[in-house]
């Protein structure tokens, strides 16, 4: 069965810094996309950042261009978000995706694989 399983979120003060982590199991995504998602409370899902699948080659949304990178360690099949100036903006449950193809989409319903999501807050 394959999970994917976020850690990382909680409470931050605007301007600070947080690295949110997606762990897969049941099967490996080495070779497959995977993304960051954001959804706050009455908002439509948002595409935050995307990585290729088997290339360090990285997408952003453009709010979130120059402040948050997305990398991933193969070896333990994790993806990383690191987010860094973090505005009130950005208060949202994060939620990992994948996809069965190596190429980044930006539309949520392309990805075939979710996580449960995590919860960042930030405060002004």
């Amino acid at each position: 069965q394959v999970q994917l399983v976020e850690s990382g979120g909680g409470l931050v003060p605007a301007g600070g810094s947080l690295t949110l982590s997606c762990i897969a199991s049941g099967r490996t995504f080495v070779e497959n996309a995977m993304a960051w998602f954001r959804q706050a409370p009455g908002k439509e899902r948002e595409f935050v950042a995307g990585i290729l699948g088997g290339d360090k080659l990285a997408l952003y949304g453009d709010s979130v261009k120059g402040r948050f990178a997305i990398s991933r360690d193969s070896a333990k099949d994790t993806v990383y978000l690191e987010m860094n100036n973090l505005e009130p903006e950005d208060t949202a449950v994060y939620s990992c995706a994948a996809r069965d193809s190596a190429h980044v989409r930006y539309s949520a319903a392309e990805w075939d694989y979710w996580g449960r999501g995590t919860q960042v807050t930030v405060s002004s």
